[in-house]
């Protein structure tokens, strides 16, 4: 096989500055983006753990409110019995 008299045009061996800098940021953001959807998850999670809570809570006082008054069907706004022959 002969020889080439014609050398081969080398190939690049790094990315241009412009090009590194811009790919970088790319992924800077990218990162930071998935952080802060880490913590907004994080964040929900707790939301999500008080508002069991405030659903027992509720429950609880409902359970109360059939004890004390005989129903817990009542205008929050006012605090009006609604009894079960008012309810229709």
């Amino acid at each position: 096989m002969a020889k080439r008299k014609t050398k081969k045009a080398d190939k690049p061996t790094k990315i241009s500055n412009e090009h590194l800098n811009k790919v970088q940021s790319i992924i800077n953001n990218l990162n930071r983006g998935q952080i802060e959807i880490g913590h907004l998850e994080t964040k929900k999670h707790a939301v999500l753990d008080h508002i069991v809570t405030l659903q027992g809570d509720l429950a609880k006082m409902q359970e109360k409110l059939k004890k004390e008054y005989g129903t817990d069907n009542i205008n929050i706004h006012t605090g009006e019995i609604k009894h079960d022959e008012q309810a229709n």
